[in-house]
C-alpha cells in the first residue's frame, strides 16, 4: 500500500518519512500492548443530570452552563444568520488553545511516533489511540489539580528537538465556537522515558490502524494529517482555456483564489446569546434538548479513569442523534488523482468556512439541510468504487458517541463533471496537504481523510 498524496512525489523516495511509511510492520506487539492497557485500568462512565454534576452549574441569569473555576469550557447559546435564515443552538465555547502533539524519534533509520492509549468518556469503547500529548490549556496548567501532563515540556519547549510541523487547526465548527488546537510534531534524538500507556509506531502501522473503526482518535488523525508528505507542489500553472495542466487541474494560486472568493461571498452572522434565551431548546430530565427531540442533546456524565491526570470527574457532553457521513469523491484528471473539495460553511469556525470533503452530513447540525449535494451518490456507491470505508469518532472529551462514516469513492465524468457546481473544486491530495500546513484552510473532517490518504489507508483506483 502506498500513499496517494502525490503519485509522483508522495514523499522523497529515500527520505525517512517514506521509510516509516513503508515500514508496515506486524501489529502483534501493538495488539498485545493495547489489550494490556485496556485491562490495566478500570474505566467507568455513567449518566448524571446536568444539575448534579460536581463543580458545574447553570448561571442564574444567562442559563449558561459552566465550571466553578471559570475555565475549561461553557455551554452557551449561539444565533446564526445566513442566506436570510436564522437558527439557534447550544454551542461549546472553549476559547483556550490546546496542544495536540506527537513525538517522533528515528531508530535504525526509521522514524517512529509515540502514541498514547487514552481514555475519553465520550469515545465508543472508551480507549483509543491518541497523540503523545492531548491537553487543553486548563489541563496542562493544572486547573484540575491533578497529575502533570506527561511529555508536556517537549512541546512547550520544542527547542529540545526539531519541529516537524506546528500549526493551529480548528475543531468541529458545527458544535464548537472558534475552537483551535496547536497541532505539533516534534522530532527528538534523545531517549524518551518509557511509560506503559505509550507505544512507538511507524507511519505504516498507523496507516493500517486507520483502516479500523474507532481506533485512532480525532486528535491523532488531525496531527497526522499535518505531516508534510506531499513533496513539491504540482507544476500546473493552469491553461488559458481552463483545462488541466501537467499535474493539478488548477494551480495553487487559482485554488487560493477560489477559496478567497467563496469566503467573500458568504455572509454569515454569529452572535452569542444566553442559553436561557434559546426558544426551541429546553432543560428537562437533567439534559438540554430541542423541543422536537431532533439534532443533539447536552447530557451529563460521571467518569473514572485511573490513567488520567484526574481519576474521577464529571462534565457535560454533546450527544448527537445519528451517525454522520464524510466523503471525498475522487477521479483521475489527465491521469492524476483529484479530490472534489467543498467550501464548507460552519458557523463555529473562526473564518466561518474551511475546505471540507465533498459530502459532510452531520445529523446533529441543526444549521444544515437534511439533503446535501452528492449524498445519494456516496450512499449508493458501488462497493467496487469505494477506496476507503471506516467509522471514526469525534473528540471524545466533548462529544458522546459521536461517529461519522468516512469514505473515499471513485467517480467519473458521467457522475461528476470536470466543472462541478458552485462551491466545489477539484484539487489534488498534494495540494490539500500543502494547504493543511497553514491554519484556517482545511476542516477536521477533511483532515481525517487526508491522514488516511497520506498514510496509505486508501487503496489506489
Amino acid at each position: 500500500m502506498t500513499a496517494l498524496l502525490n503519485p509522483r512525489v508522495s514523499v522523497s523516495l529515500d527520505g525517512p518519512l517514506a521509510r516509516s511509511l513503508a515500514a508496515a510492520e506486524p501489529l502483534d506487539e501493538f495488539e498485545a500492548w493495547f489489550a494490556e492497557r485496556r485491562a490495566a485500568h478500570a474505566f467507568r462512565v455513567g449518566q448524571a443530570p446536568l444539575e448534579a454534576l460536581d463543580d458545574w452549574s447553570f448561571d442564574p441569569v444567562t442559563g449558561n452552563l459552566g465550571h466553578r473555576s471559570g475555565r475549561f469550557f461553557t455551554i452557551e447559546g449561539l444565533r446564526v444568520t445566513a442566506a436570510g435564515r436564522t437558527h439557534e443552538q447550544p454551542v461549546i465555547r472553549q476559547p483556550e488553545v490546546g496542544i495536540l502533539g506527537i513525538l517522533t524519534r528515528t531508530v535504525d533509520g526509521i522514524p517512529r511516533f509515540l502514541m498514547q492509549a487514552k481514555m475519553e468518556p465520550g469515545n465508543p469503547g472508551l480507549l483509543q489511540l491518541s497523540p503523545t500529548i492531548q491537553a487543553t490549556y486548563s489541563n496542562y496548567t493544572g486547573v484540575h489539580g491533578g497529575q502533570p501532563v506527561r511529555f508536556l515540556d517537549h512541546f512547550r519547549r520544542p527547542d529540545r528537538g526539531r519541529v516537524v510541523t506546528d500549526v493551529l487547526q480548528s475543531e468541529n465548527g458545527c458544535w464548537f465556537l472558534h475552537k483551535r488546537n496547536r497541532n505539533m510534531i516534534v522530532q527528538v534524538d534523545e531517549e524518551v522515558e518509557p511509560h506503559p500507556d505509550f507505544h512507538w509506531l511507524t507511519l505504516g502501522q498507523l496507516g493500517a490502524l486507520l483502516r479500523r473503526d474507532n481506533t485512532v482518535n480525532m486528535d491523532a488523525r488531525s496531527v497526522l494529517a499535518c505531516l508534510p508528505l506531499a513533496g513539491p507542489a504540482p507544476s500546473s500553472a493552469g491553461r488559458a482555456d481552463g483545462t488541466a495542466g501537467d499535474d493539478a487541474r488548477y494551480s495553487d494560486t487559482e485554488l487560493r483564489s477560489w477559496f478567497t472568493a467563496e469566503l467573500a461571498r458568504r455572509h454569515t452572522r454569529t452572535q452569542l446569546v444566553p442559553l436561557a434565551e434559546l426558544a426551541d431548546w429546553r432543560r428537562e430530565d437533567g439534559t438540554i434538548r430541542h423541543r422536537t427531540g431532533r439534532y443533539f442533546d447536552i447530557v451529563g456524565i460521571t467518569a473514572e479513569a485511573a490513567s488520567r491526570e484526574v481519576a474521577r470527574w464529571s462534565q457535560p457532553l454533546l450527544r448527537p442523534h445519528g451517525q454522520g457521513l464524510a466523503a471525498f469523491l475522487t477521479r483521475r484528471i489527465d491521469g492524476i488523482p483529484h479530490l472534489l473539495a467543498r467550501a464548507s460553511a460552519e458557523a463555529g469556525l473562526s473564518n466561518g468556512m474551511e475546505i471540507g470533503p465533498t459530502v459532510q452530513h452531520i445529523p446533529g447540525d441543526c444549521g444544515q439541510p437534511d439533503r446535501v449535494p452528492f449524498l445519494d451518490l456516496v450512499r449508493d456507491a458501488d462497493p467496487s468504487a469505494i477506496r476507503y470505508d471506516a467509522v471514526h469518532s469525534d473528540e471524545g472529551g466533548r462529544f458522546q458517541h459521536s461517529e461519522s462514516r468516512y469514505l473515499v469513492v471513485e467517480t467519473d465524468d458521467d457522475q461528476v463533471p470536470l466543472d462541478p457546481p458552485p462551491g466545489y473544486l477539484w484539487l489534488t491530495p498534494g495540494q490539500l496537504n500543502s494547504l493543511v500546513q497553514h491554519q484556517s484552510y482545511v476542516n477536521v473532517q477533511a483532515r481525517t481523510l487526508l491522514a488516511c490518504l497520506g498514510l496509505g489507508a486508501v487503496t489506489r483506483p
